[in-house]
């Protein structure tokens, strides 16, 4: 046939034979330039077809531009080749602009660009548009609405709009079957729309296959992974290599580890990911699988390494990890930074600090799983003050997640030289950033303040012998105690009449780990002077506290005076304490009790006077009353003298002076016997 034969629909045709042959689609363009055939749209058309297929938009963009009256065709051509979403969306917005009408394949094209985050918005306006325009009802576009919001995380209204569609094809249920499995959690809704989509006769494929397996797998239901896998030998899909690879990550998931490598066996052309797993699941044999995959010629991924480098860590292999570190830079995979990361936790596992600081500082940019591999380095290798700068650092360029805390918690727990202070510094970042739930936080934190927590808690209880063992064993693993610590042992000595040891404990807080006492501390080893007696002892320690002594430290020496009956020292303490707070009424009860005690009415009743002069009430005393039955608290009421709050206190009263005047009448029977 001659060039002149040859007409814009033998051209037309011609580009669309040419799809996945991409240097023959040039030469029909160049015929096309050459033979006059680009002012007819359906040649360009088919040209940018070609050009898009190829992945080649760039071309295809050029053919578009100068089109004097592009078509729907024209625009949803160019969309088809877009890989970054807010250039095809943007691209779509120039479309709508221009007057030319969405179509069905406009509507799925569009969709499938719109999955997450402001894209999503974009989708959700074309889904309202959609739903205007009555074109909802298309298979397609119901179908790319499913998968959108799937894949969006919107598992609900993919759900929704699932159940609401008129017709559904195998298309439809492999979306909402993968949504569920991308979701997590919704394996066994999986599994439930897999049965259902069988037994409505759907033609089952790989993509149906791969995504009930992978939701056995998550659920760890082995029993119905076994019948779909004799379900895919049925239909011949046992072999296809994505079903083959959810398979034996489902039986590893499941412990069957020997049918996870059976299955591998089984494969005819296993790829990138079929090794990779199998990688996984054996890491025993991982650089053997490993070499073998490179004698396959079968190139590694970042995934590849992460599993090959977590298998060489948790097997302490030194050697293979320094190979396998020298192959990634050679191969330049050490610039992917999980690759990196990982490189960091090996070497730290193996000791090597110098090695992970290496790779940490040549790192091009650092996420924050980069800082939390660091921070653990070096608290694995007891660095506790270097993991605490290192998470310091981290702080003024990312925000720390449940892992970073973790980490510079177990540091911090950990070290003899690291202040509480800054645990506590932490705690306070946590509750901020709203962390104190998670698992892995609420855990360190637990950590970092158990030792302590248990000391204090058995301290409270008065179990001295129990507070001793656990402080001893907080000393011998090298935890050093802070003041709460000192705290609760002091009160455990005073409580149990160990005055002694307390007085010891106190002398190496203050000596030995320059602990500064709070005045708790003075109060509690004044207390325990005093109630062993040894007053004088108690009044010459309360002199050499610095700065004086404080109000709890001269309650608790008043308290032991009364005690004791020494009205000398009381009248001392209390002069003191009047003279800190003045309208405070405790001092004034305290010492009106030691003179009543002693039979010194007139200095109770200069007490008494002192205090209605200057306006000083004592506190109400308060009463409880439980009115539950077998032993449970079901109304807890409190009330106090000439109290009258209470809703029922008429009725209270009143059975008050019942109960009072059937008391007197029985109190003078009694005494006329």
């Amino acid at each position: 046939m001659g060039l002149s034969r040859i007409d814009e629909v033998a051209i037309a045709i011609a580009a669309k034979a040419c799809l996945g042959r991409p240097k023959l689609g040039s030469q029909i363009h160049g015929l096309a330039v050459v033979s006059g055939f680009m002012d007819y749209l359906a040649v360009c058309n088919s040209l940018m077809n070609v050009y898009c297929k190829s992945r080649d938009l760039k071309g295809a963009l050029c053919i578009f531009e100068h089109l004097k009256n592009p078509d729907t065709v024209s625009y949803n051509t160019v969309l088809s080749g877009f890989g970054d979403n807010k250039e095809a969306l943007r691209f779509a917005c120039a479309m709508h602009s221009s007057g030319i009408a969405f179509d069905a394949v406009t509507c799925t094209t569009v969709l499938a660009h719109c999955a997450h985050g402001q894209e999503f918005d974009f989708g959700f306006q074309l889904h309202c548009l959609v739903s205007k325009f009555g074109l909802k009802t298309e298979i397609f576009i119901a179908n790319a609405l499913v998968t959108m919001y799937s894949k969006s995380g919107k598992i609900s209204d993919a759900g929704k709009l699932f159940d609401e569609m008129p017709h559904r094809d195998s298309v439809s249920w492999n979306a909402i079957l993968s949504g569920y499995v991308q979701e997590g959690g919704c394996g066994f809704e999986a599994v439930l729309g897999f049965i259902e989509m069988v037994k409505q006769g759907m033609k089952l494929d790989h993509v149906s296959l791969t995504s009930v397996i992978s939701a056995c797998g998550q659920e760890r239901i082995l029993n119905s992974g076994k019948q779909i896998h004799a379900l895919s030998v049925k239909t011949g899909y046992s072999t296809h290599v994505s079903v083959c690879n959810v398979l034996m990550s489902m039986y590893s998931k499941c412990e069957i580890f020997e049918d996870a490598k059976l299955v591998f066996e089984n494969i005819h052309d296993p790829n990138v990911v079929s090794w990779t797993t199998m990688l996984s699941i054996n890491d025993e044999e991982a650089v053997n699988l490993f070499k073998e995959m490179m004698r396959h010629e079968i190139n590694p991924n970042e995934v590849t390494f992460i599993g090959l480098i977590h298998a060489i860590t948790k097997h302490s292999m030194v050697q293979e990890g320094l190979t396998v570190h020298g192959f990634c830079i050679k191969s330049n995979f050490l610039s992917e930074i999980n690759v990196a990361n990982s490189f960091i936790t090996m070497y730290g596992k193996f000791k090597m600090v110098e090695d992970c600081v290496k790779v940490f500082e040549e790192l091009d940019y650092r996420e924050i799983i980069s800082w939390n591999a660091m921070i653990a380095a070096y608290s694995l290798n007891g660095l506790y003050q270097e993991a605490l700068q290192v998470f310091l650092s981290a702080l003024k360029e990312l925000q720390p997640n449940p892992y970073t805390f973790g980490s510079v918690l177990h540091a911090i727990a950990s070290s003899e030289s690291i202040s509480l202070k800054q645990g506590q510094r932490c705690h306070s970042w946590i509750k901020k950033l709203g962390l104190d739930t998670d698992p892995i936080v609420s855990g360190a934190l637990l950590d970092m303040y158990a030792k302590r927590a248990i000391i204090s808690a058995h301290s409270r209880h008065g179990a001295h012998d129990s507070v001793m063992k656990y402080f001893k064993n907080m000393l011998t693993e090298g935890v050093k105690p802070d003041a709460i610590t000192f705290l609760s042992v002091l009160t455990s000595c005073g409580r149990n009449g160990m005055v002694d040891l307390g007085i010891k404990i106190f002398n190496s807080m203050v000596d030995e780990y320059f602990v500064e006492p709070f005045s708790e501390h003075y109060s509690c080893v004044v207390d325990m002077l005093g109630r062993a007696g040894r007053l004088q002892e108690a009044e010459e320690f309360m002199r050499n506290i610095p700065g004086g002594p404080g109000v709890s430290v001269l309650q608790s020496l008043l308290g032991n005076c009364r005690i004791y009956g020494d009205v000398e020292m009381g009248v001392r303490v209390s002069d003191a304490l009047i003279e800190m707070e003045p309208e405070e009424s405790g001092s004034y009860v305290l010492m009106s009790n030691l003179f009543a005690e002693k039979g010194k009415w007139d200095k109770v009743a200069r007490i008494r006077t002192m205090m209605r002069r200057r306006r000083v009430v004592k506190e109400v005393g308060f009463s409880w009353a439980d009115v539950g039955s077998g032993g449970e608290s079901v109304n807890l009421h409190g009330f106090s003298s000439g109290d009258k709050s209470h809703p029922l206190s008429n009725e209270i009263y009143y059975m008050a002076d019942l109960v009072g005047s059937e008391m007197k009448r029985k109190r003078e029977r009694i005494c006329n016997i």
